[in-house]
């Protein structure tokens, strides 16, 4: 289990990187958003299944499509969301019972 812990953060980390190397690419970046827009979406709701990664998936497209706001690190922020506030979370209802 900690093993795919470290593999989503290595791989979130990757594709944040991914998604902000349009920076870099003046005039050429704004198109590769055009491709990796719906591929980090796609990517997002396979890494992390259910609702919360369809939410995730949708968040990431919007992100990745409009300009300006590819510094959003949203793969490592649902990375933060999955192990560790929702863990914090879980663990405040089992203590209140």
């Amino acid at each position: 289990m900690k093993e795919h812990r470290i593999k989503y953060l290595f791989l979130g980390l990757l594709f944040d990187g991914i998604g902000m190397l349009s920076f870099m690419l003046p005039g050429i970046g704004e198109f590769s958003d055009v491709i990796w827009a719906p591929l980090a979406a796609w990517l997002m709701t396979r890494m992390y299944r259910g609702r919360s990664g369809q939410v995730a998936g949708i968040v990431t497209f919007i992100e990745e499509f409009l300009p300006g706001l590819d510094l959003i690190p949203s793969f490592t922020l649902m990375w933060l969301y999955t192990y560790v506030f929702a863990k914090l979370g879980s663990k405040k209802v089992i203590n209140s019972k």
